[in-house]
């Protein structure tokens, strides 16, 4: 599995249907676990980002998927960060000469 961290930030639609957020975001979840995504923490935010997301992903092509599928439905807009727990950063670590 990958880690990633989304941030997202509304569209005009997105904050139109402001209200219907959670529930976009407990339907994105489950068209996640279909494509091969765990959305495992999700948090609305101040700031840059109204949204951020912790994604958990087969590979990078799952997670492309789920991004295009989400975004398809015009709500939000997203970047995504590749994220390294310790472990994997220990393991690139060691390649260093």
């Amino acid at each position: 599995m990958v880690t990633y961290i989304g941030m997202l930030s509304f569209t005009d639609k997105g904050i139109q249907n402001v209200k219907d957020t959670t529930r976009r975001a407990a339907a994105a979840k489950e068209a996640g676990k279909k494509i091969g995504v765990n959305m495992r923490d999700i948090f609305w935010t101040m700031g840059d980002c109204d949204l951020v997301c912790v994604l958990e992903a087969e590979d990078e092509h799952a997670l492309t998927a789920f991004n295009l599928a989400i975004a398809m439905q015009g709500n939000v807009r997203s970047r995504s960060m590749r994220a390294f727990p310790a472990g994997d950063m220990d393991k690139i670590l060691a390649k260093l000469p």
